[in-house]
């Protein structure tokens, strides 16, 4: 198949609704596909390239600060630079197939190239597109916004959503009648190897809990801040990794609440090393408001550690209570931290959930995502071929 990716965010740029398309990608063209992902440029990625397999061509948006968060003007202009691209795209070559990864700001594009050009169109959703309650601009809020989705839904050849509480979102505020396709997301296979906590100046009784994402609103971090300060644990230590706009806020903090000795920012960090930290910490916990699937946690049960999160978003379609660690009521701070608390006092519980946790992870690995969209990408290319369900069933 010749399949076109359009979405505004792709790596280095975004969180991991670029990072699991990439990989999605990058899964595909290893199986054979022609793949070309048509993405924002900023913060000097290179307008084309082809990066493991996948031709991505970049169009360039204006005032990008972050790598890791996008703002309202980057987004709207994506939507006339990737239409304007994708134009040429088309008239190169011929595509079997456009996917489009998230609703908003993605969709219009999709939307639009797929109309011009009578291609079919396989509309991903990732969840904040449809519903993220930190932000005030959540197209949820806003009739002609949820207009607009409704109609770009009903416009799709076929909806996928990543999880069950993404499509009952779509169905709660936008369109019920939209008969969507659930495909779970997938991680690669992690790199071998672990970190040394001398390397990172821990010692061997330190328990060490991992937290990964954007430092943003929706992740609550300050939430897992107050924790540790509640705890008051003296080996308990807070490993941040991820980046963002709150970082310095999110420092000060620590400091203020005295507990800047047992929290460390690690910032942005490779893939590789992101392993090894993962796989040297004790447990993973999450204050996240919502995340419409949770890559991160995936990629936690695959460093082989127990979980805590709220039971808020797509994770609950694969976290179980007692299981995979510990599924905590949205906002319960004493829940949360008696949670991290048993966690952090009992490492024969930490070693069970860890060793199910690497065993359960295997049927979310990337491969399994992408045999799914192959199916899905047939299924609207040749109507009535067959082969796709609902991933649950």
């Amino acid at each position: 198949m010749r399949i076109l990716f359009c979405n505004y965010e792709y790596p280095p740029l975004g969180g991991g609704g670029g990072v699991v398309n990439a990989m999605l990608a990058e899964a595909l063209a290893e199986r054979g596909h022609r793949v070309v992902a048509l993405t924002s440029r900023g913060l000097a990625a290179p307008a084309q390239s082809t990066e493991n397999g996948v031709e991505v061509v970049r169009v360039p948006v204006f005032f990008r600060k972050h790598q890791s968060v996008a703002n309202l003007v980057s987004m709207a202009a994506y939507i006339p630079q990737a239409i304007r691209m994708g134009i040429r795209l088309l008239a190169r070559e011929r595509f079997d197939v456009i996917n489009t990864h998230f609703v908003v700001p993605t969709g219009p594009v999709g939307d639009w190239l797929s109309r011009r050009s009578g291609i079919p169109n396989v509309l991903s959703l990732h969840g904040g597109d449809l519903y993220d309650p930190s932000k005030f601009l959540s197209p949820h809020r806003h009739w002609p916004l949820r207009l607009a989705v409704r109609r770009l839904l009903h416009r799709a050849d076929l909806v996928v959503g990543q999880s069950s509480n993404t499509l009952d979102n779509m169905r709660r505020y936008y369109a019920a009648d939209v008969d969507a396709l659930r495909i779970p997301l997938g991680i690669r296979r992690p790199p071998e190897g672990t970190a040394r906590r001398s390397d990172y100046a821990f010692a061997e009784d330190d328990v060490l809990i991992a937290a990964v994402g954007r430092l943003v609103a929706r992740k609550a971090v300050d939430q897992l801040l107050d924790t540790i300060a509640e705890l008051r644990a003296p080996r308990l230590r807070l490993l941040v990794i991820g980046d963002g706009p709150l970082r310095d806020e999110l420092a000060r903090q620590a400091s203020a609440l005295g507990v800047g000795d047992n929290v460390r920012m690690l910032g942005h960090v490779d893939e590789r090393e992101k392993f090894r930290i993962l796989r040297m910490c004790d447990a993973y916990a999450s204050t996240s408001q919502h995340e419409g699937f949770g890559l991160v946690f995936l990629e936690a049960m695959a460093a082989g550690l127990p979980v805590v999160c709220y039971d808020n978003g797509g994770q609950t379609d694969f976290l179980r209570e007692g299981m995979t660690g510990f599924l905590v009521p949205l906002n319960d701070r004493r829940a949360l931290a008696r949670a991290v608390r048993r966690l952090a006092d009992d490492a024969a519980l930490r070693r069970r959930i860890g060793a199910h946790n690497r065993a359960a992870v295997e049927e979310f690995f990337i491969e399994h995502c992408a045999e799914r969209y192959e199916a899905a990408y047939s299924s609207v290319i040749t109507p009535g071929a067959g082969g796709i369900r609902d991933a649950a069933a």
